[in-house]
């Protein structure tokens, strides 16, 4: 009867976070639920199910070179885990959707200190306005959120495709008081936590779902995938919590009255 019920939990587990958990992350989540099981039986109860995590697949490159117009310096350095605080490092870049009605641009921004993806648009053409709207989405989530960026405190980060390195994108930065950071084009250690998060897309979302069909389909589809990932997902790198929480958490630990000591 216990192994019955493991499973059903398991299952629960499975079905609600897109079938992609693995062992791991199935035993964290059970655990966060209350249910005290060790790892090796989860393990043993997904084999006899049959269930096991997502597999990810080889990286595709987008983005196309900028040229050699002068361009923001990289800032970054491949460094990203400086960010000690929301709204201090936001990596940016894009990935592409094959549909019955063509390919399909889907564009991230993603904070480095909680991986949480602050912002993302689609579109069927890859111009400065596409990686735009996805900036654009990510100040204003921030602004909803009561938690806006700051001038001068917040650096944009990304590749040096030529949508990142238009004068368009510079101005708004700019405007908006965000350093730009520009890495290489097609390095996959330049920004690796980005491309992380596009991996995740494609594993967890694109691939398991294939045939798409339109824009409207994947930008649907996108929008509950990001507030899953937000708000339900576990990260290992960060402590095995969702990005939400564990910005949460970090805003909780900053207010806390600090203890008065008597000498």
């Amino acid at each position: 009867m216990r192994d019955e019920g493991l499973k059903e939990w398991i299952q629960d587990v499975c079905t609600s976070n897109y079938r992609v958990y693995g062992a791991r992350k199935i035993w964290q989540e059970l655990n966060r639920q209350g249910h005290a099981v060790a790892r090796c039986t989860v393990e043993r109860l997904m084999r006899e199910l049959g269930i096991q995590g997502a597999v990810r697949g080889k990286r595709v490159i987008t983005t196309l070179p900028g040229g050699q117009a002068e361009r923001a310096p990289d800032l970054v350095d491949r460094d990203f885990v400086v960010a000690a605080a929301p709204n201090r490092c936001w990596v940016a870049d894009f990935t592409h959707v094959k549909t019955w009605a063509g390919v399909v641009y889907v564009a991230f921004v993603v904070d480095t200190f909680s991986r949480r993806i602050v912002g993302w648009s689609a579109a069927t053409v890859k111009e400065t306005v596409f990686v735009l709207d996805a900036l654009e989405m990510a100040i204003r989530r921030r602004d909803r959120d009561e938690q806006p960026v700051q001038p001068g405190e917040l650096i944009h980060h990304s590749d040096a495709g030529s949508q990142y390195t238009s004068f368009r994108l510079a101005e708004h930065l700019d405007a908006a008081g965000i350093a730009a950071s520009i890495g290489s084009v097609g390095d996959a250690y330049d920004n690796t936590l980005m491309e992380s998060a596009i991996g995740l897309f494609k594993t967890e979302l694109i691939k398991p779902r294939r045939p798409w069909k339109t824009l409207p389909d994947v930008e649907l589809a996108t929008a509950e995938w990001v507030d899953w990932y937000n708000h339900r997902r576990l990260h290992g790198e960060i402590g095995h919590v969702p990005p939400a929480e564990y910005e949460a958490n970090h805003y909780t630990e900053r207010t806390k009255p600090q203890a008065i000591t008597t000498v």
